[in-house]
């Protein structure tokens, strides 16, 4: 069932109890940060409908209040086999919400716990259209657009028509970038990532799915609005930094960073979107779509890391070979 469909069918069955009110993004991990975007859209442009995005865990834990009758719970887990993120989605069955699952492995544990499984395109010549951002952030689309109306839903869409062959484009601009990138980077033990506005999740699931996870390297993800207030004061010439400079409305926030980065420091790899082609899609939908490219530009530069310090991305130390 298309996303369109399935927003239909929630709302209608919403109807009497009022509609829908409040929408909870529930994941883990990269799942996570692939939210993002679709957090940040309804907090931007819904007047009525409140947005919230949990850790599957602390959700499970601390499960709000207004979580109910006019909810809707969106989960994803690339596996479907994520246990805090089944264990959230069953958590929403039982509390008669409807539950959204996005995942890549449809026939997974947590078919049994949702009411509706999305699956979404993955691997190295994916549809860009159809990955796990875009397919959340339809979510968030639809629902604006059918509960409150959405102004701009053609220009979004015509963004999505457009984000595949962009995203393609930017990342074929920056492989001899990320190949020295990677010579330079190979014997470092922190790199930190910066970023704002919604494509803030990829800066994050750079920092702790790539670094922290599958290089071993230290990291954190630093806002760019919050680097004033107290990272800043770690700025050298020897500690490394990759910011995003975002397109649209934060990316004054973007550029006054980098501005700082460049007077005291010297090891910065900048990742700028409209460099990168991203203007191409209208300037009333554009920060929405920065995720998008960003997230997918990454892989460029991790697999030429990963190659230089011969240390595989599929290296761990604990994911999947002790308790946790």
């Amino acid at each position: 069932m298309e996303m369109k469909n399935i927003i239909q069918e929630i709302i209608a069955s919403k109807k009497e109890d009022g509609g829908i009110k409040q929408v909870y993004y529930v994941a883990c991990g990269g799942s996570y940060g692939a939210f993002y975007p679709a957090k940040t859209f309804l907090e931007t442009e819904a007047t009525d409908i409140k947005v919230a995005i949990y850790n599957s865990n602390e959700f499970v834990h601390n499960t709000p209040k207004a979580f109910g009758k006019n909810s809707v719970l969106i989960v994803a887990s690339h596996k479907g086999n994520t246990p805090e993120t089944v264990t959230a989605a069953e958590v929403g069955k039982k509390a008669g919400v409807p539950v959204i699952a996005l995942t890549w492995a449809a026939d997974s544990p947590i078919k049994e716990h949702a009411d509706y499984i999305v699956d979404y395109t993955f691997g190295d010549n994916k549809d860009m259209a159809g990955e796990k951002t875009i397919v959340g952030l339809m979510t968030a689309v639809e629902i604006l657009n059918q509960t409150e109306g959405y102004d701009n839903y053609d220009k979004f869409l015509d963004g999505v028509a457009q984000i595949d062959r962009i995203v393609k484009n930017a990342c074929k601009h920056v492989e001899k970038r990320a190949l020295q990138f990677a010579k330079d980077h190979k014997d470092d033990s922190v790199i930190y990532t910066m970023a704002s506005g919604a494509g803030y999740g990829a800066a994050y699931m750079e920092s702790i799915c790539i670094f922290m996870e599958m290089q071993w390297i230290n990291s954190a993800c630093i806002h760019t609005g919050e680097y004033f207030h107290g990272p800043f004061e770690i700025t050298d010439a020897e500690i490394p930094f990759v910011i995003q400079l975002s397109e649209g409305s934060t990316r004054a926030l973007d550029e006054r960073a980098l501005k700082f980065l460049k007077q005291y420091g010297k090891r910065i790899e900048v990742l700028d979107a409209k460099e990168l082609g991203l203007s191409k899609i209208d300037s009333s939908v554009v920060d929405y779509f920065n995720h998008t490219l960003f997230n997918n530009i990454y892989p460029v530069y991790n697999k030429a890391l990963a190659e230089e310090r011969q240390h595989p991305l599929s290296t761990r130390r604990y994911m999947w070979k002790v308790e946790y």
